[in-house]
């Protein structure tokens, strides 16, 4: 099919960066590290649903950095036992269960004055460490990228990893984001106001699709599995359901319908998230 389209397409490996923290997590993570470290906090606090990379992630970071972690979750704790909680704990993460409708409040100046009397001091990293530390960690994913290219494709959860490649490519380059959220186009004014919180000028050389997020997060089909194991057998390159499926899956569907000139130099970047599938267990590799 690439042939035919004219197109070429490549892998940036960002998934084997690290064995545990691998992905852009590392990317996100970094300088938020860096930063905890530089103002003396000890711990580090996050949030996240019962599957969420970033749990996982922020947990390993903290066992090998020498930070107590303290995970804030998504749903009730009688529902929410499965590996990414259970490697978090072996981490040494202190995990905390709070309801879906407490969850939605968990930026608000009073629910975070009341994690503070509860927890004492720490660094709050936001869900899926999306800040202004993430955006300049995720920026230097460009300078890694030693091929020429076009156009650059992410899969998109907050935006934070795509805004922070904006800031990095050329006028002339373009980036796509392709959201795993359903109904995700407000993904545009964050992205646009994490650009400007980043002192990026206005820029028109990136879009988000959000045609291919197969009914939500986490929400999966068989086409979807169907499409991830034959990249596998095709490419021996594992994807995972939430993020990286479905970015490809896109990126493959718009190349199949023309949507690239012929010549388009596409690099996808792989960001990990592998251990979710272990949410998966219908989506197994040969």
């Amino acid at each position: 099919m690439l042939d035919r389209a004219g197109v070429a397409l490549h892998v940036k490996r960002e998934d084997l960066a690290d064995a545990l923290i691998g992905g852009n997590k590392w990317r996100k993570l970094k300088y938020n590290l860096q930063r905890a470290r530089a103002i003396n906090q000890s711990t580090l606090l996050t949030f996240g649903g019962a599957w969420s990379n970033h749990i996982a992630a922020t947990a390993a970071a903290g066992e090998r950095f020498g930070f107590e972690t303290i995970g804030i979750i998504r749903g009730e704790a009688s529902t929410q036992r499965n590996p990414t909680l259970q490697f978090a704990r072996d981490c040494g993460m202190h995990l905390a269960f709070i309801d879906r409708a407490t969850y939605r409040n968990k930026v608000s100046p009073a629910f975070i004055d009341e994690l503070h009397r509860r927890y004492g001091d720490f660094y709050l990293l936001p869900e899926g460490g999306s800040n202004q530390l993430a955006l300049k960690g995720c920026a230097e994913i460009v300078p890694d990228l030693d091929l020429d290219f076009d156009l650059v494709a992410v899969a998109c959860g907050t935006g934070a990893t795509l805004a922070g490649i904006v800031t990095a490519i050329k006028p002339e380059q373009h980036a796509i984001g392709f959201a795993v959220l359903k109904g995700a186009d407000f993904l545009n004014a964050a992205i646009c106001r994490m650009l400007v919180d980043a002192g990026h000028r206005s820029s028109t050389n990136w879009h988000i699709e959000t045609n291919y997020h197969f009914g939500g997060y986490a929400r999966t089909s068989t086409e979807l599995f169907t499409f991830i194991k034959r990249f596998h057998s095709d490419s021996g390159i594992r994807l995972d359901a939430v993020y990286t499926g479905k970015m490809f899956f896109g990126l493959f569907d718009l190349i199949s319908k023309g949507a690239f000139s012929r010549g388009t130099r596409i690099i996808a970047i792989h960001t990990g998230g592998l251990q979710g599938n272990a949410g998966f267990p219908e989506l197994t590799f040969d």
